[in-house]
């Protein structure tokens, strides 16, 4: 006999689906180099190999999900990650360090702080592709926890019929 369909088992499959789908899609956000469709702003030097975020794949590979009480969350253990997800306005301290002229004399450069404005490359956040994706999970488990449920129903009533 079938068990009887549990809704707490129903929202942690829920959960545990949103977190894979989502992962996967955020993830697949730095190979379109887009949140989705919507296209990242190209790096300022055009001579630079490749996209800003995907040179190295330390931010992609940092990336982690968890199911946390109704929801799921996503975090990264590097602090720029949300200066690119986000967009915005920041400085950089940039360390002492020699240059080479184009004479070739050698010169100091001293520490200082330069500000930035960096622009928003979001891979990772709510939007209506997201909730479209959260919505295909939502109903993919109500159907199949109907299925679950009319089998239970189903089993219940031969049962009572064989007494």
């Amino acid at each position: 006999m079938p068990n009887i369909p549990d809704s707490k088992q129903l929202e942690a499959n829920i959960l545990k689906d949103m977190r894979v789908e989502l992962a996967d899609e955020f993830d697949k956000n730095f190979q379109r180099k887009a949140f989705f469709t919507d296209a990242w702003k190209p790096r300022k030097d055009p001579k630079a190999l490749g996209s800003l975020l995907v040179v190295t794949g330390a931010m992609r590979r940092s990336i982690k999900s968890e199911v946390v009480g109704h929801g799921v969350r996503f975090s990264s253990s590097l602090p720029y990650t949300t200066i690119h997800n986000e967009g915005g306005k920041g400085t950089l301290t940039v360390r002492t360090h020699y240059r080479t002229s184009k004479s070739g004399k050698r010169y100091k450069v001293r520490a200082h702080k330069r500000r930035f404005n960096m622009p928003q490359r979001q891979f990772i956040g709510d939007g209506k592709e997201t909730q479209q994706l959260i919505k295909n999970v939502i109903d993919d488990n109500l159907q199949q926890f109907s299925l679950s449920l009319a089998q239970f129903i189903k089993s219940r009533a031969n049962e009572s019929k064989a007494k």
